[in-house]
This record gives structure tokens, C-alpha cells and sequence, in this order.
């Protein structure tokens, strides 16, 4: 899979849900397990790397999400 970058738009840590902008606006929601360091919370506005991989309900979602500080993303 092709690593992209983006932001953090939204994130609620009760629920473990957020969605991830990337280029062009496209939006792809997570779940708090698709942090790759294993934190279970990121801060809103935050820029990541992250993979696109096909969801459990049908959609894109985002994957191996980590902090755009972390050497291409990997």
C-alpha cells in the first residue's frame, strides 16, 4: 500500500473513532487500534502518514497511522 499524508480532523477517544483528511480533501475514518504506536488517542489537527485499506462496512478507511515526524511514515 502507498503511504499518504494527511490530518487529523476528528477524533473521539470515548468512542475510539476519527476520520483522517487527506489530499484533496478525501476524508477516511479510523478506529483507535489503527494507531501504529499503540497510544489509542491522537490529538485533532495533528499531520500523519497513513495507508488506505478497504473496511470492515464496505469503505476506505484509513490504516498505520503515524506522526508525520516519524521518517516517511514508516
Amino acid at each position: 500500500m502507498a503511504v499518504r499524508r494527511g490530518s487529523i480532523e476528528s477524533f473521539d477517544e470515548a468512542a475510539g473513532l476519527g476520520v483522517v483528511r487527506g489530499e484533496n480533501d478525501a476524508r477516511f475514518p479510523f478506529h483507535c487500534t489503527q494507531i501504529a504506536d499503540g497510544s489509542r488517542s491522537i490529538d485533532e489537527g495533528v499531520t500523519v502518514w497513513f495507508e488506505i485499506v478497504a473496511g470492515h462496512q464496505g469503505r476506505w478507511e484509513a490504516s498505520s497511522i503515524r506522526h508525520s515526524d516519524e521518517a516517511g511514515g514508516r
